[in-house]
């Protein structure tokens, strides 16, 4: 079990789930890092009294400052605040609930100083995986999956990212609310309907992408980069139970899952306790495979969810595209949460990025970062409602 643990996004969902599991785990906090959530990183500062508190706007930064002078919290501020955060020497663990790609820089500060990654920003290793794994392997920094289903690999692998002996992962997927619904019907579909997900309680953002099923293609990429296999070696499955998290078929033919409730906080707990395992708190809902009765598993639908398809084609495509899909994904996703712009048209939004902006096939990290303001800046800035 780690000893004591920084939380890049705290604020967030699965920043404040991880909160609960280190509480509940008696695991010591060194800092805290959040956007502009002020009155909520106050709260978790008095409560944890952590070193440091990173805020990224820095008008919040400085509220921050007067509302905590009577603490000895130290509040820092800007993209420079998280990379102190990052590496707080205190940490032998960084949760990287960050979300988008602001979370990139800051997990490559927490790789170099060492740090195991409690990993839970997929738009990391979706921008930039390569160099990330390639980094983690050189400083020797563990990285530990917390998304449920690259978790559920993850142990199904035995707690190793990757072998040669695997023959395809099977990504678990539940659908999201609009399940069985055509493009037509979900076309003008709010944001208070695309957040409200069946099984599982997230931010704003990531609940879009699963609305959008935008947020499986993400996770298929990222569990290329994790787990070192190629697009062929994964399949999608819609499983609309949410009780197999994923799974692996071995080269044998043998497959081995990872079955739980739908709760974050365990995979979240997971990753600050491994190689060991540890008590559930009493509010995590236990397995009844009784009460879950059968267990249902379908193919995607690709022209119903285009936006798992064109993840998958920047998948195949390589180099910038997948730092395109994700950062355009982003943008796209903000308009439609300010209601700029309909729900069907964040797949045209991100479509016409991969198709406007050049993709380069070796990038450096300037490339990279490159690649995401250019996607972000074509979404924001191309005239659409």
């Amino acid at each position: 079990m780690v000893k004591c643990i920084s939380i890049l996004g705290s604020t967030g969902s699965i920043g404040r789930q991880s909160l609960t599991a280190a509480a509940h785990l008696g695991i010591p906090v060194a800092a805290l890092a959040a956007n502009r959530s002020i009155s909520l990183l106050e709260t978790q500062a008095r409560r944890f009294s952590p070193r440091l508190a990173a805020v990224y706007d820095e008008r919040a930064a400085g509220e921050l400052r007067i509302a905590l002078a009577d603490t000895g919290v130290k509040v820092v501020s800007g993209p420079g605040g998280l990379l102190e955060a990052a590496a707080a020497a205190e940490a032998d663990c960084v949760v990287t609930a960050l979300s988008g790609s602001v979370g990139l820089l800051p997990t490559l500060a927490a790789i170099d100083a060492g740090k195991r990654i409690a990993l839970a920003n997929k738009e990391t290793l979706v921008c930039a995986g390569e160099l990330v794994m390639a980094r983690a392997a050189d400083s020797g920094a563990e990285i530990v999956p917390v998304d449920s289903e690259h978790s559920a690999i993850f142990q199904s692998l035995g707690g190793k990212l990757g072998s040669a002996e695997i023959r395809r992962i099977l990504l678990t997927a539940s659908g999201g609310p609009f399940r069985g619904m055509t493009r037509t019907e979900t076309w003008h579909k709010t944001p208070q309907e695309a957040v409200h997900h069946p099984n599982w309680s997230m931010g704003a953002k990531i609940s879009v992408d699963s609305a959008t099923m935008m947020n499986k293609g993400l996770e298929f990429i990222e569990a290329m980069r994790l787990f070192s296999v190629t697009p062929d070696q994964i399949t999608v499955l819609i499983h609309p139970q949410s009780v197999v998290h994923s799974a692996v078929e071995f080269v044998d033919g043998s497959v081995v899952a990872q079955l739980a409730a739908p709760d974050m906080v365990l995979p979240i707990q997971y990753a600050l306790t491994w190689p060991c395992r540890a008590p559930a708190m009493e509010t995590v809902k236990q397995l009844d495979l009784f009460s879950v009765g059968a267990l249902t598993f379908l193919p995607p639908d690709l022209e119903q969810m285009p936006c798992l398809a064109l993840a998958m084609a920047a998948a195949r495509r390589g180099g910038t595209a997948p730092t395109v899909l994700s950062a355009a994904n982003e943008a796209a996703v903000s308009r439609f949460l300010r209601e700029e712009i309909p729900f069907g048209e964040i797949f045209e939004c991100v479509a016409a990025a991969l198709d406007s902006i050049h993709i380069v096939d070796r990038p450096s990290l300037e490339d990279i970062l490159s690649a995401d303001g250019l996607a972000r800046n074509f979404v924001t800035g191309s005239g659409r409602r």
